[in-house]
């Protein structure tokens, strides 16, 4: 399976890779997200700044309700017809990613700890 570097993690794929013309003037707010093996929840937001990228997934019942933080990297395609964003990572390494911080989740330590579990995963 591939995998994003963590140099890159916090930055989107470029737009071919993900199936887009322009990937900022899109906003994924809303859409589904789908892991290598099924759905895990909806986009509560998406940022886009440069080298600090990142989605928070709500993931409903999935994981009792709980939001995640996904590095923008880890995202392979996204699909506007469908409204779904898929990402190189299984439901197992996301569920067991580092418990999102709403308190920190804008802190460079916090995404220090992210992108070292993602970038290693």
């Amino acid at each position: 399976m591939e995998r994003t570097t963590q140099i890159d993690l916090w930055t989107y794929p470029d737009a071919s890779t993900l199936g887009l013309d322009v990937v900022r003037g899109v906003d994924l707010t809303g859409f589904s997200v789908e892991a290598t093996d099924g759905g895990i929840g909806k986009i509560d937001e998406a940022t886009y700044d440069t080298s600090r990228s990142y989605v928070v997934v709500d993931t409903g019942p999935w994981i009792l309700g709980k939001k995640v933080m996904l590095p923008a990297g880890v995202i392979k395609r996204v699909d506007l017809d469908t409204e779904t964003v898929y990402v190189n990572r299984s439901k197992d390494e996301i569920k067991s990613a580092p418990e999102f911080d709403e308190s920190r989740y804008r802190d460079d330590a916090y995404r220090a700890e992210l992108g070292g579990y993602y970038g290693g995963v």
